[in-house]
């Protein structure tokens, strides 16, 4: 009985010192740290913003086909119309989030 006893001790404290590891890193404000958190945000919501257009699915979850669609975007946005495109997309994202948080109050 001993021996389960301090099996389950372990296990216990083993979970604190996770939890407590766990709240240290949140908690770290080392400049790199800090920059590193935002960057994985930013790659977290930017990925959102990839299935919440569908691209995932309509692409089959293949991430060679989703780099060359980037791609493509990308090399227009480099090219002459670039602000009309720019313009254009900006109008049909603004559209879309405001059409999904109508939604979300009507739900609500």
């Amino acid at each position: 009985m001993d021996l389960k006893a301090s099996r389950m001790a372990l296990s216990r404290l083993t979970a604190a010192r996770h939890r407590l590891e766990a709240a240290k890193a949140r908690t770290d404000m080392r400049e790199w740290q800090v920059k590193r958190r935002e960057r994985t945000r930013q790659l977290i919501e930017l990925g959102g913003l990839v299935v919440k257009a569908g691209l995932v699915e309509l692409a089959d979850d293949d991430r060679a086909t989703l780099y060359g669609a980037f791609l493509t975007v990308a090399a227009k946005m480099r090219g002459d119309d670039r602000e009309q495109a720019l313009v254009l997309w900006k109008r049909k994202g603004k559209r879309a989030f405001e059409a999904e948080a109508k939604v979300r109050t009507q739900q609500d």
